[in-house]
Formats: structure tokens, C-alpha cells, sequence
């Protein structure tokens, strides 16, 4: 099963994806929002490229666990991509993805004009293996 990590931006939708198996994310692209036809083209040729099965859309919500502004529009977009690609589409708390993003890309060694490229793929990678791990831990209580 190959999953889809997203952070979805208002310039940028970061894409992660996992391993055939499900055990680990690779950032893979950012892309340049460019109107919603063109968003979903790009999106829709990547998962018939490398065969989604889910999509793991990053939900912000504010520090204190309230939703914003911004947690409407992801709502929104989600449940777009579930109508236009009949997948399911999975809404993970994306909190401090981006920072934890930013101090290993710092950690790394990366210049701040090369994490201004990566930073959206390297959060959406952090939201889809927060999510890959909670499932691996939650299924593995489920048969042990």
C-alpha cells in the first residue's frame, strides 16, 4: 500500500509518499499552486504514477488544539481530493511538522536558501510518517 503525504499550502502543496510497504515517507516534490484544475493534474498523474492507495492530508490547528481559519480550507481541499480521486483521505494534526521540518534540515547542514525549496516536502514527509508510525503502533497493539 503506497501512501500520499501532503502539506497543503496557500503557494505550495508539499508531497511526501512511502515505500511500497508503508514503513517509511521520501519527500518526493513541491508544488507550485497554480489554480485547482492544475493542482489536482499534478496530483492525479503522481498517484497513477506510483499507484496511491490514501492520501494523508496535514490538518493545522493552533497549539491549544483549536482550528483555525486555515483548518477550514484544508477541510475543504480533503475532501476534494476524495471526491475527484476516490481514495480515502486521511486529516493527521500537522502541529510543529514544519519547525520539526526546519530544525533537521538545520541539523542537516542545509543553507536557508536551500530549505526555502525543501521545506514544504520535508514537512509533508514528517505528517505522513507521524501517521505511518501511529498506524504501525496502533496495529501492532491490535495483533499483539
Amino acid at each position: 500500500m503506497r501512501l500520499m503525504g501532503l502539506d497543503v499550502g496557500t503557494k505550495t502543496i508539499g508531497v511526501a509518499l512511502s515505500d511500497p510497504l508503508g514503513f517509511t515517507a521520501q519527500g518526493f516534490e513541491v508544488i507550485r499552486r497554480r489554480g485547482e484544475e492544475r493542482d489536482l493534474a499534478r496530483l492525479r498523474d503522481i498517484i497513477a504514477e506510483k499507484e496511491v492507495d490514501r492520501i494523508v492530508v496535514g490538518l493545522p490547528r493552533n497549539m491549544n488544539g483549536t482550528m483555525g481559519p486555515q483548518s477550514e480550507v484544508v477541510r475543504e481541499f480533503a475532501s476534494l481530493l476524495e471526491e475527484s480521486f476516490k481514495l480515502p483521505v486521511a486529516l493527521w494534526d500537522e502541529r510543529l511538522s514544519t519547525v520539526a521540518a526546519e530544525k533537521m534540515l538545520i541539523s542537516a547542514d542545509v543553507s536557508r536558501s536551500k530549505r526555502k525549496l525543501v521545506i514544504d516536502k520535508m514537512a509533508a514527509v514528517m505528517i505522513l510518517q507521524g501517521y505511518m508510525d501511529r498506524n504501525i503502533k496502533y496495529n501492532e497493539g491490535e495483533n499483539g
